[in-house]
This record gives C-alpha cells, sequence and structure tokens, in this order.
C-alpha cells in the first residue's frame, strides 16, 4: 500500500488559530507522573484502528526511559472523567517540540474535541521551554480522517510530503484483539 506522509509546522505561536469549544464538557490535564502503563493504553486505544505499531513491542522500561527523559510531556484529554484523548509532545530538540503522537478514542470524535486539544498541545509546546521555534508534527495517510484537516485548521502548514510503500496486516491491531464489533477493521 502507498503512504503519503505529510509534515507541518508552526514556527510562530502567533500562527495558531484555536478550535471552536468542544460540544461536551472536557477538561486537558498533565499527566505529571511517568506512566508507562497509562501512555501504552493511550497509545493503543488512540492508534490501534490506524496501524500505529511502532511502540507496540515497546518494554515496560522502555516506556519509562522514554517518559523520564526531560521534554517529554503528556496531556490528557478528559470527559466526565474519562481518557478523551492524548497529545505526547516531544521536546527533546533544542529549539524545536514536536507532537510526537496526538489523538482521540473512537468514542470521542465528532464532538469537536480534537480542535480543543490539538489548540492546548500546540499552546502548552510553545511554552515547553524558552527559545522554541518551531512545534512540527507529521501524520499521514492510515491516520484518522479528520487529522490532516485539524492540524491544517490549527495554522499549521505543511512543509514537506513524502510517500513510500509498506506492507500492512489484514487488520489493524485494535486497541486490543476483537474490541470492535466489526474484528477490529477500519
Amino acid at each position: 500500500m502507498e503512504i503519503t506522509t505529510w509534515y507541518l509546522e508552526q514556527t510562530d505561536p502567533a500562527q495558531l488559530v484555536p478550535g471552536a469549544a468542544p460540544a461536551v464538557p472536557l477538561e486537558v490535564n498533565r499527566a505529571h507522573l511517568p506512566s508507562p502503563e497509562l501512555s501504552r493504553f493511550l497509545y493503543t486505544a488512540v492508534g490501534g484502528d490506524w496501524f500505529w505499531t511502532d511502540r507496540l513491542g515497546w518494554t515496560w522500561q522502555q516506556w519509562q526511559d522514554h517518559l523520564d527523559r526531560p521534554g517529554i510531556q503528556t496531556w490528557v484529554a478528559y470527559v466526565r472523567g474519562t481518557p478523551a484523548g492524548y497529545a505526547e509532545l516531544d521536546g527533546t530538540r533544542p529549539g524545536e517540540v514536536e507532537i510526537g503522537y496526538f489523538g482521540l478514542l473512537p468514542q470521542f470524535t465528532g464532538r469537536r474535541i480534537g480542535g480543543h486539544l490539538l489548540t492546548v498541545a500546540l499552546r502548552r509546546a510553545w511554552s515547553l521551554a524558552d527559545g522554541i521555534t518551531r512545534v512540527w508534527v507529521h501524520t499521514c495517510s492510515l491516520d484518522g480522517p479528520a487529522a490532516l484537516a485539524n492540524y491544517q485548521a490549527r495554522g499549521m502548514r505543511i512543509y514537506r510530503t513524502g510517500t513510500n510503500t509498506v506492507t500492512l496486516p489484514a487488520r489493524t491491531p485494535g486497541p486490543w484483539p476483537g474490541a470492535r464489533e466489526d474484528g477490529g477493521e477500519r
């Protein structure tokens, strides 16, 4: 399958276009304590339907080592106490912050949560450290159908596009095997 990857960036915090208010009460909080269990849950719950597989084989210690690095922050959106989505910020490179992972759990899409969560994530990215000159993200044609449009609507601009061919399994990994009534297929 041919995959298109888009790389987007903001080079000034003034480029941020805030998203509309969410359609449901929403809290966005930083997970201050590095938690491999929480991060792996968010990663699989959000990315399981979109072929996010690069971290599935990580051990608990690999997750812990990653989360312990200065500049890594996890921001979690909650609807009435239930995790609805997250953003992982990676500010480990001087002068820039990558939105390493971003997305919503499937049952929370279509409620204007994504635009609001991305607004919060971008604001936090710009304030992560002094001297930030760039916030960037990449998304691909395997990600959720609203991903690219959401990044662009928040004022991020494409600076590079690439394509490559990958072999994918017949089904997405899902949050766990058989989690969806349709057998995990998207």
